[in-house]
């Protein structure tokens, strides 16, 4: 990290960060070029190892690069705010963001709905709902383990 006065290097901090944000980038070897998704996600942490989860139709492109090779970066940010200094004519985006590395798998059957829970768990999701039988039968779900990441913010 060449700013390294904005890296963030506690790990519950980084955990935090990554609460707050809403979509998950994952990018795979595409071939000539990358191929990078926007997916909604939830984590599980047990410790100090952090799991995502994704869930997806039961086909496409990120299925094929996946199963050529499973690592993957990914990304995610928030907290974008625009800082002008107008005596300065200088201006900066404040945000906080998470890269990382690691190795996607398919989730087993039997714990496609334990990790859809912990995907739910991310949003603000009504009482009482309840997954349909018939899309959760099309339904692929993917999970992350976190391998190496860090942290990064930019105040005001």
């Amino acid at each position: 990290m060449r700013r390294r006065d904005r890296e963030i290097q506690d790990f519950d901090e980084i955990v935090e960060v990554m609460r707050k944000c809403d979509v998950c980038r994952i990018a795979m070897q595409g071939g000539e070029y990358p191929y990078v998704i926007p997916l909604n996600f939830g984590m599980e942490v047990e410790e100090t190892q952090v799991t995502l989860y994704f869930h997806g139709a039961l086909e496409g492109m990120k299925y094929e690069l996946l199963e050529r090779n499973p690592k993957v970066c990914f990304e995610m940010d928030c907290g974008h705010t625009l800082y002008t200094d107008m005596e300065r004519g200088n201006c900066t985006m404040c945000y906080e963001s998470v890269i990382g590395f690691g190795v996607v798998e398919e989730v087993l059957e039997e714990e496609k709905i334990p990790a859809l829970d912990i995907l739910m768990e991310h949003y603000p999701v009504p009482a009482g709902f309840r997954y349909n039988e018939a899309t959760v039968s099309k339904t692929r779900v993917l999970k992350l383990r976190v391998e190496q990441m860090t942290g990064k913010r930019r105040a005001k």
